[in-house]
């Protein structure tokens, strides 16, 4: 049996840079579930925590693959033995093997390739945090009866890829800002309405789009000008945003959520300088947003984004990363798929 395999690693010098090393197979907990990787995509987090994470740990939150072992506790049920599927775990997706839970996992259908499923994951549950447990709005599964707004900032971001297709299919009007070239493709998705971030009037438009009655957002930038540029464009009476980093406003009527994706985990975790205590009703809350994802996607219902994939497998990632920390990354995901890996053995 294999004990060993290669992992894309952090260096412990807190430089940006990452290492492709030779590292144990990590140990499978009771409750967790074996995946032989076969793709990984980058996420922002990936390259932002290579500048002050100074311990040795392998990265990656975003995998797709096919599971060859199930955890001592993990009955065969929902997911068995060569089952395809994707996954998110917090560390540990840039690597030939990763030990994941099931409830942030789902199976893919068979003609999505591993490349194009990698990327589900991560931003699906974010996505499902952001609108049904930071904020409690409407869902696939219990539409609005009536359009509730909905301004999703940033919706060419793969946050706000999936956020913009939840929420169309939970019946909101969906409003969302963009760079123009991505209009066409947000509204294929199921925005309502797209304004240009850049527009210094952006706000003013929405807030006459929505006659001034937004109470409702999804901030997937949460950095810069975007909070107060959010807020400048709900109602008078304010609101509540959905944030991916922690932030605010000037003003005090807006409330700003941040949704930590490490909460969905559902268990202690300490990664680098990340630990939550664990909820354990978060595990059942990415366990029933996942069986959703699953059935959306299979049912063609949920569009995963467009990717870019990088070439070296493993020893891609870090020009990769750095792609994405340029900003030049624009409605595109960044994947790498692991058998283009220099040296890697069959």
């Amino acid at each position: 049996m294999l004990s060993k395999m290669l992992a894309v690693c952090t260096t412990g010098k807190a430089d940006g840079t990452t290492e492709v090393r030779s590292v144990d197979i990590p140990r499978l907990g009771d409750d967790e579930i074996r995946v032989k990787v076969e793709a990984a995509a980058a996420n922002p987090a990936d390259w932002k925590i290579l500048s002050f994470i100074k311990d040795v740990a392998i990265l990656g939150s975003d995998f797709a693959g096919v599971v060859t072992e199930l955890g001592a506790s993990v009955v065969e049920g929902h997911f068995k033995v060569g089952d395809r599927v994707a996954g998110y775990v917090l560390g540990g997706g840039f690597s030939e093997y990763v030990n994941a839970c099931p409830w942030t996992m789902m199976k893919i259908p068979e003609s999505m390739p591993f490349e194009t499923a990698a990327q589900l994951m991560a931003c699906g549950l974010t996505a499902c945090q952001v609108l049904y447990h930071a904020q409690t709005l409407p869902s696939p599964e219990s539409p609005a009866s009536s359009p509730i707004d909905l301004l999703v900032w940033g919706g060419a971001s793969s946050a706000g890829h999936f956020t913009v297709q939840l929420a169309q299919l939970g019946g909101m009007r969906v409003i969302a800002t963009a760079s123009p070239k991505h209009f066409d493709r947000l509204k294929a998705l199921g925005a309502d309405e797209v304004f240009d971030y850049r527009d210094p009037e952006v706000s003013k438009k929405i807030r006459a789009y929505t006659n001034g009655n937004l109470e409702h957002a999804v901030d997937c930038i949460a950095e810069g000008s975007t909070p107060q540029q959010v807020a400048d464009s709900m109602s008078a009476e304010g609101g509540t945003v959905s944030s991916l980093l922690r932030n605010q406003s000037n003003r005090p009527e807006v409330k700003h959520i941040f949704s930590a994706g490490i909460e969905l985990l559902g268990k202690p975790f300490t990664f680098g300088p990340f630990s939550v205590e664990g909820k354990p009703e978060m595990a059942e809350f990415s366990r029933k947003s996942s069986r959703m994802l699953e059935r959306l996607v299979a049912e063609g219902k949920v569009l995963p984004a467009p990717i870019k994939l990088f070439s070296n497998g493993l020893a891609g990632v870090q020009e990769g990363l750095e792609y994405l920390k340029s900003g030049k990354a624009s409605g595109e995901k960044v994947v790498v798929r692991i058998s283009d890996t220099p040296g890697l053995k069959a």
